[in-house]
C-alpha cells in the first residue's frame, strides 16, 4: 500500500469537512434557533428535524459528488475512515492525515458558523450535540453507536458491488436524514466525532464530548466486525468512485495512475 503523504487527499478532507460542518449546522441554526422564520412556517418540530436531516445529509452528498469528495472519497468523519482502515483501504499514515484533516476542517467549518450566524448560533451553543429525552450519557453513546453503525454498514454494502458503487451518496443521504430525523431528540445524531468537537471547541462544553467519541468509534468498530462476518468484500473507500480520479486510499476498482 502507498505510503506516500498524500497532502492533496487530506486537504480536500478538510475542505470538505468545514463545508459539510458550515452547510449542516447553518440548517440546525436556521431551523431551530429562537427566532427562526422556518419555525413559523414549519410548527412541526418533527417536520424541521427532517428538514434538517434532509440538509445536512445533502451538504455532505453535495461534496461527495464534487471534485474534492471524488478526490479523497468525502470521508469526512473519522468513524468513517477508521472503518475503511480497518477493511485495509488506507494506510496509517492517510489514516493520521484524514482523521487530523477532518478535526481541523470541523473547527473551521464551526468558527466560520459562529461568526456568520452570530447570536443565533451561540443560543444554541454552535451546534453543540448533548443527550437528550432523559439519556445518560452511556445511554446516548449506545444510540450513537447503534446509529454509526448502521451508517458504515450501508457504506460498506454499497461500495462492495460495481453495480451500487455510483448509489452509494444517495444511500448515504437517505440514511443519515433519517437518523437525524428519529434520533436528534436522543443523542443530537452526531454519528462523527469531527462534527462534535467542532462545537465542543468553539462553544467551551466539553461535558458529554466523550459520547460522541466513544459512540460513532464503537459503532464503526463493531459495524466492521459484522461486515466480515458477512465475508463480503468492500471495492473501494471512496463514497463515490470516479476513475479520472487519482486514489491515495486502496481501490479494487481502476483509478487513474
Amino acid at each position: 500500500m502507498d505510503r506516500r503523504a498524500h497532502v492533496v487527499d487530506w486537504s480536500c478532507e478538510l475542505v470538505g469537512t468545514a463545508v459539510l460542518v458550515l452547510g449542516g449546522l447553518s440548517a440546525v441554526v436556521a431551523d431551530f434557533a429562537p427566532g427562526s422564520p422556518v419555525a413559523s412556517l414549519v410548527p412541526s418540530a418533527s417536520l424541521r428535524l427532517l428538514l434538517t436531516g434532509g440538509l445536512f445529509a445533502g451538504t455532505g452528498a453535495l461534496v461527495t459528488l464534487s471534485p474534492v469528495g471524488r478526490r479523497s472519497g468525502a470521508h469526512l468523519n473519522p468513524a468513517v475512515s477508521l472503518a475503511f482502515f480497518a477493511e485495509g483501504h488506507l494506510a496509517v499514515p492517510d489514516l493520521v492525515g484524514y482523521v487530523v484533516a477532518q478535526c481541523l476542517g470541523a473547527l473551521a467549518g464551526t468558527a466560520t458558523l459562529a461568526v456568520a450566524w452570530g447570536k443565533r448560533a451561540a443560543s444554541l451553543r454552535d451546534g453543540l450535540t448533548q443527550p437528550g429525552r432523559g439519556l445518560s450519557p452511556l445511554a446516548a453513546a449506545g444510540v450513537e453507536a447503534l446509529m454509526t453503525g448502521v451508517l458504515v454498514l450501508t457504506l460498506f454494502a454499497f461500495v462492495s458491488s460495481t453495480r451500487t458503487a455510483r448509489w452509494t451518496p444517495l444511500a448515504a443521504w437517505a440514511v443519515i436524514t433519517v437518523l437525524v430525523w428519529q434520533g436528534a431528540p436522543y443523542t443530537g445524531t452526531s454519528l462523527n466525532p469531527a462534527r462534535s468537537l467542532g462545537p465542543a471547541v468553539v462553544s467551551g462544553h466539553w461535558g458529554d464530548y466523550w459520547v460522541y467519541l466513544v459512540g460513532p468509534l464503537t459503532g464503526a468498530a463493531a459495524a466492521v466486525g459484522l461486515w466480515r462476518a458477512s465475508e463480503r468484500q468492500t471495492l473501494t473507500a471512496k463514497l463515490f468512485h470516479d476513475p479520472r480520479y487519482h486514489s491515495a486510499v486502496r481501490s479494487l476498482l481502476p483509478v487513474k495512475p
